[in-house]
């Protein structure tokens, strides 16, 4: 849709000389997600993916989990006065037999692109029970540190709109062999992890054992429990996890890693995922 960027007007100043210039930004708008109808959600994010973005909350949710239980996604009608379609409503119907979550206040929240659980009743309220275990694969993982350290070159390499803008989280899955998988952008780094895994279930990829999420910035617990929903065994970011992040990953079995930054890197839980 040609929503990603926007050309706004700056004026800059270098080394004492100034200039009025465009420049391109990326696009922050909100999407509502609603679920058979009713209202479940507002985020901030980046248009594009939409559908993803919207089915990969609800695998965080806990709400899917196989791609039969989606019956389909669709925009609803914008707010204009003309009465165009603004693309910032999504419709996601769940297949028949499928149980429609009670959609109580506390989940009725508004997401900022910052903090994907804000609004959220209490810790308990998002330590939903996955559908499977955080497990390897067939053959037991096993990470060489060298592998690790390509990563972040790796992703930021496969960052698009962030060389033309400056100001987007990323997030990529990677093989065990550091194969890029998928990658997606977007202003609120939860969004890009939602939408990597939301493509997953609407491919039938779920659960992602074996695989590696590499998001740029630091690994928050919602992002470990996205991770956890998914099935990912092994969560690495460039920046440092937090505390609530370190215990969900030690609880669940996932490997949590950080800063993860040219040779180096920490291990906060599952170090026998890691050839040191």
């Amino acid at each position: 849709m040609g929503r990603v960027t926007a050309r706004r007007r700056v004026v800059r100043v270098r080394d004492g000389a100034v200039n009025t210039r465009p420049d391109t930004l990326v696009v922050e708008e909100p999407l509502e997600i609603r679920l058979n109808g009713k209202p479940l959600a507002i985020t901030m994010r980046t248009p594009g993916d939409d559908f993803d973005l919207a089915a990969g909350f609800l695998v965080s949710e806990g709400v899917l989990g196989r791609a039969d239980e989606l019956a389909n996604i669709v925009y609803c009608a914008g707010a204009t006065a003309d009465g165009g379609n603004t693309y910032n409503v999504v419709d996601v119907r769940l297949a028949p037999g499928v149980p429609v979550p009670d959609i109580a206040l506390e989940r009725n929240v508004y997401t900022t692109s910052s903090c994907g659980l804000c609004g959220k009743a209490s810790l308990d309220a998002v330590r939903t029970t996955a559908r499977w275990p955080v497990a390897d694969g067939p053959v037991p993982l096993r990470l060489a540190p060298e592998l690790l350290f390509a990563l972040p070159d790796r992703l930021r390499e496969a960052q698009r709109v962030f060389d033309r803008t400056g100001g987007l989280h990323a997030a990529a899955l990677f093989s065990p062999d550091g194969e890029l998988l998928d990658v997606r952008e977007d202003v609120g780094r939860h969004n890009a992890v939602d939408k990597l895994v939301g493509a997953a279930l609407r491919q039938g990829l779920l659960p992602l054992a074996g695989s590696v999420l590499m998001v740029s910035g630091r690994a928050s617990f919602e992002l470990a429990q996205k991770a956890v929903m998914a099935g990912i065994p092994v969560l690495a970011a460039v920046s440092a996890p937090s505390s609530l992040a370190v215990d969900l990953a030690a609880e669940t079995g996932m490997t949590l890693i950080g800063f993860l930054r040219g040779s180096s890197m920490n291990i906060y839980a599952g170090e026998q995922r890691v050839a040191v």
